[in-house]
């Protein structure tokens, strides 16, 4: 494989039990950086994270956040682009939803960083019960928002949002240079899915077997073993592909 870029979610396949940021995520870069390669992070976090994410790492030089929802990028003048992947109408029925969402469910944990989302918002479900959760989604299946479980949130939006898409619109609007059978994608939980299914070139680090019976759509590769999890994994397959080029 002719690999340009590499698109990989954040949270448990860069990170280490889905927030620790380890030496291994500094290895991820260099190695891709020696070798010509990309790294494009593919994250539900907010765009706030993506702005830190290009700040204080220079080789990084663009990123998708909001699982989709918005591409940023750094340009000529070092200074960062926001491009939304969705129209002002579907922000402005998200905030709509959102404010409430809060009125019928007050107790609901919006995650701290929610308002300074543009394109959708997190609740930080490892503070709900089960049925209080359950009470949310019908929420949004009754007003036909969108939403997907990540291993720390659940994101929720308006309008057509998926890393997938997401990731397309990187290789047409950013990178037209780059054909997608030349990019891979590495990920480990239920809102990979989008990339699972329509991505040919997939991977998913070995931690993903925590959710592996509830994923409808699977990634191409799975990586076995402890010394597969996390990023560990990601520069475990990276150095292998790049060794067999």
């Amino acid at each position: 494989m002719n690999l340009k870029i590499a698109f990989s979610d954040f949270d448990g396949t860069l990170t280490l039990d889905n927030r620790e940021l380890t030496k291994t995520f500094f290895d991820v870069i260099e190695h891709l950086k020696i070798h010509g390669q990309e790294l494009v992070i593919v994250s539900g976090r907010s765009i706030s994270w993506g702005h830190f994410l290009l700040t204080h790492f220079s080789n990084l030089k663009g990123v998708i956040m909001e699982g989709g929802g918005v591409i940023l990028t750094r340009n000529k003048r070092n200074d960062i682009d926001e491009h939304l992947l969705i129209d002002q109408g579907e922000v402005q029925t998200l905030a709509n939803v959102t404010e409430e969402l809060q009125r019928v469910f007050p107790k609901c944990p919006l995650s701290a960083d929610s308002f300074g989302r543009k394109t959708d918002r997190a609740i930080e479900f490892e503070f709900m019960q089960d049925e209080e959760i359950a009470q949310v989604l019908q929420f949004f299946k009754t007003k036909k928002v969108n939403y997907s479980k990540s291993n720390v949130h659940i994101n929720f939006w308006c309008g057509d949002v998926s890393k997938y898409n997401g990731v397309m619109a990187y290789l047409e609007k950013i990178r037209p240079d780059v054909d997608k059978s030349e990019a891979l994608f590495f990920g480990d939980a239920p809102n990979d899915q989008s990339m699972f299914q329509s991505f040919e070139n997939s991977v998913g680090v070995s931690n993903i077997r925590h959710c592996l019976s509830r994923l409808e759509h699977k990634p191409r590769i799975i990586l076995e073993g402890v010394e597969n999890e996390g990023p560990n994994g990601v520069l475990n397959y990276l150095k292998k592909m790049n060794a067999l080029n």
